[in-house]
């Protein structure tokens, strides 16, 4: 089962990804977590580049290497995890690229982003995707006390944008399920576990 995470800085995504790897870990249920970009040493060298604010990185280059480092992490983690039956759960997936640097940064027109999402995922599509909508003022204010990196850099006009996009994602995606960030993490963790329990008991791999 492939499970993808999505939304803006600050709407809980980590929180959540905790929580639902220790319930699966209670169930017995073999299962791995990534970060995107990230989860293999290219990839992560990649994140390092991005992130830096030091770096002046073009919109387009900024999707070939968001792009790049999610090849190599599908090709050497997820897809042979995903072969031997094991949960892969991923903070960000190509949506985020959709949204940050096809609605956000306007670097390519979206029919090209889906394209190049369609090439850097070896064509694999998640199986759910968490969508952890939030207001742009609530995600400021929880992320307040951290250091901004390059991408958090952008501006409140680029984040409107960028949840824009996710809204039309998920209007537009059958696989997408929208939770409200806002809600108790408690209440979201369950909300989260019942769809995600649901589908590993019509499989037998929980009771």
């Amino acid at each position: 089962m492939f499970i993808t995470f999505e939304g803006i800085d600050g709407s809980g995504k980590s929180t959540q990804i905790r929580l639902l790897y220790n319930r699966l870990e209670e169930h017995d249920v073999p299962v791995s977590v990534f970060r995107e970009p990230g989860g293999t040493p290219l990839s992560e060298s990649v994140r390092n580049l991005l992130l830096d604010d030091q770096h002046d990185v073009h919109p387009v280059a900024e999707v070939l290497l968001f792009s790049a480092a999610r090849a190599q992490l599908i090709a050497r983690e997820v897809l042979p995890r995903l072969e031997k039956g094991e949960v892969v759960v991923l903070d960000r997936f190509y949506d985020s690229t959709t949204a940050y640097q096809g609605y956000g940064r306007e670097s390519l027109p979206i029919d090209e982003i889906r394209r190049i999402n369609k090439i850097a995922s070896l064509k694999r599509v998640p199986d759910i995707t968490f969508y952890l909508r939030i207001s742009l003022e609530e995600a400021e204010a929880r992320r307040s006390e951290q250091k901004p990196d390059r991408m958090e850099q952008a501006g409140n006009d680029f984040y409107r944008k960028v949840i824009s996009g996710f809204d039309r994602l998920a209007q537009g995606e059958a696989r997408f399920v929208t939770l409200e960030a806002s809600d108790g993490k408690e209440r979201l963790h369950e909300e989260i576990w019942n769809r995600v329990s649901s589908t590993l008991r019509n499989h037998g791999l929980i009771k």
